[in-house]
């Protein structure tokens, strides 16, 4: 081949890789936008409007744009719903002409447009306004006649087009009821005729500063937060009424909300006024603004209103992740639980393994323990209500002095329940707390201790398995990670599913009872004529777990291992029945 001949040809390549970079690449987005444009009414894109006008047959609405947001110049002056601005910007300026009604209408009360329902118009960046007739719908109902401004045609548009434009000048209303970010809140007051309670964020906690020096519930503080931030207005019931006694307003509770510190301090202030039964809401005022609204009624019963409402209820303060010691006193005995690393086991009165959800679940109901009400905020009342108490618990957490919390019962009832004293010793307060914690916490040994029979047994390491039961022996062998044989008193496949219920059942095994410590009275259990025996191997032959069970009814099951001489009450639902040896276990 020549190289001219070549020459001519990488041209060629050159100008079609050019036209196709051109065309496919840097003109696609361009042909992409002029695709979705065709057929529209109006050729802009919503960041190009600076301004909406909804001129309607009963009012108008006013729409400006303000930075990233929307405000609402009339029928009143508040801030804009972007998300609901939006949806109407967007649904107007995509609507698509679906057909030419007339070119050139001689009536136009024929089409509803001679006083249309809705007149849109649009002023974009560069001081142009787009313009928008909407009249009558077509009898189909589904779409409506609409002109264009400045154009003769009538034309026919989806009828969504109209429903935007009539939507209740509230729809477009910011509903949120207060504007602010949680993390820059540097505290708040709440003032009422019952005075004025004052709360700080202090480092990682809230405290109320006045009237008296106590720590706040950082709960009902989070949840106050969380109504204000997430609620919605529910109705805006009036603007610059005459009178604001009618909505609660001329005396109201005031809640003001402090943001930064010093000299960018800013605050911003809700009045709450009278609840409204019938419409199940709460009338409320922005301080500054003329409008009043109606607010869920939990947005009220949310803000504090005293002291005892908004002051911390926590009896003790722990960190259960640093407790590495309890010490538990109570009518059932005492019992010391101690910590390493993740597990807890029982130091006293006897070395033995603990049940770690039942010990985890005591640190959560002391964690949980809330104040019903106070007696006094320092130890002044302990001698006088819990000189003898009923329940002592020592908490110690790592690195801090020992914590004692000492339990009493209460003649005093609330809410138709009994309830308890409860304080920390030399230190208080001393509360009233909810009378079933004395027996939430005075757990004993039995309580707390490991129910499991078979703690840390491993399926996957049991190789060799004998079953007894109806006087018959079957000796079963692992085939694999899976499959099970029978090796004895035939030789066969085993069935699996069978098998590893027999398995799964030992091991899920917990006790309900402990009936006899030493074994004693074996017969009155039926163990000295087992129903079933199971024995569990290791590869080696070493034994891992023996299970014996005697008697049952519908109620227990008693049994024993091979740990030691207890017996033990277990759910019988969680053995089964015994098998049919070794038919119920060949393959």
């Amino acid at each position: 081949m020549r190289w001219q001949t070549t020459a001519a040809l990488a041209v060629v390549l050159l100008l079609v890789g050019g036209f196709y970079y051109v065309y496919d690449v840097r003109w696609a987005p361009d042909r992409e936008r002029a695709e979705t444009r065709k057929g529209r009414v109006f050729s802009a894109e919503a960041a190009d409007v600076t301004a909406v006008e909804l001129r309607r047959r009963d009012d108008t609405v006013r729409l400006t744009r303000a930075g990233d947001a929307w405000e609402v110049r009339s029928p009143v002056v508040a801030r804009g719903d972007r998300a609901r601005v939006e949806e109407t910007l967007t649904t107007v300026l995509t609507a698509k002409v679906d057909r030419e009604i007339d070119p050139k209408p001689a009536a136009l009360a024929d089409f509803g447009l001679d006083k249309p329902a809705a007149e849109i118009t649009l002023t974009l960046k560069d001081g142009k306004t787009l313009g928008l007739a909407l009249g009558s719908k077509t009898p189909t109902g589904v779409w409506v006649y609409a002109r264009e401004t400045g154009k003769p045609a009538v034309v026919a548009l989806s009828d969504g087009v109209l429903r935007e434009a009539t939507k209740p000048a509230t729809e477009f209303r910011d509903r949120t009821i207060l504007t602010l970010d949680r993390n820059a809140v540097s505290g708040f007051d709440i003032a009422s005729d019952g005075g004025t309670l004052a709360v700080a964020h202090v480092g990682d906690a809230w405290r109320i500063t006045r009237p008296a020096a106590l720590p706040a519930d950082t709960e009902a503080v989070g949840n106050m937060f969380e109504k204000l931030t997430a609620a919605k207005v529910k109705e805006f019931v009036a603007e610059t009424p005459r009178s604001l006694a009618t909505y609660g307003l001329a005396t109201p509770l005031r809640l003001t909300i402090h943001t930064g510190k010093d000299k960018e301090r800013a605050s911003r202030t809700l009045l709450v006024g009278r609840n409204d039964q019938a419409k199940k809401g709460v009338y409320a005022m922005r301080e500054g603004e003329s409008s009043v609204l109606l607010l869920p009624e939990d947005v009220a019963t949310a803000i504090p209103r005293t002291v005892g409402a908004l002051r911390d209820k926590h009896v003790v303060a722990l960190d259960r992740d640093k407790v590495v010691r309890v010490d538990l006193e109570s009518p059932k005995g005492a019992v010391t639980l101690a910590r390493d690393k993740d597990r807890w086991t029982i130091t006293a009165p006897q070395a033995l393994p603990a049940d770690q959800v039942e010990a985890g679940a005591l640190l959560t109901r002391l964690r949980e323990l809330r104040a019903q009400g106070f007696l006094s905020d320092d130890a002044s009342a302990v001698p006088r209500v819990l000189a003898r108490p009923t329940v002592k618990l020592t908490l110690t957490e790592q690195g801090k002095p020992p914590t004692t919390l000492l339990l009493a019962p209460s003649g005093e009832r609330r809410g138709g329940a009994p309830s308890a004293y409860a304080g920390v010793a030399g230190r208080g307060p001393v509360v009233l707390v909810d009378g079933k914690v004395l027996d939430d916490l005075g757990r004993s040994v039995d309580d707390l201790r490991d129910h499991a029979l078979f703690s840390g047994l491993e399926p996957k390491d049991i190789k060799r398995m004998r079953v007894k039961a109806g006087g018959q022996t079957a000796v079963l062998e692992r085939s694999g990670d899976t499959d099970w044989k029978l090796v004895e008193p035939t030789k066969s496949a085993a069935k699996g599913a069978r098998v590893d219920d027999i398995v799964y059942g030992v091991r899920s095994l917990r006790w309900k009872q402990v009936v006899a410590p030493n074994g004693e009275d074996a017969a009155k259990y039926g163990l000295d004529a087992p129903t079933l025996e199971v024995v569990m191997f290791r590869g080696d032959g070493g034994e891992l777990g023996r299970l014996t069970v005697g008697r049952q009814d519908a109620e227990r099951a008693y049994v024993r291992t091979g740990a030691g001489p207890a017996i033990y009450a277990v759910d019988p639902r969680t053995l089964g029945p015994a098998p049919k040896v070794p038919e119920d276990l060949k393959g």
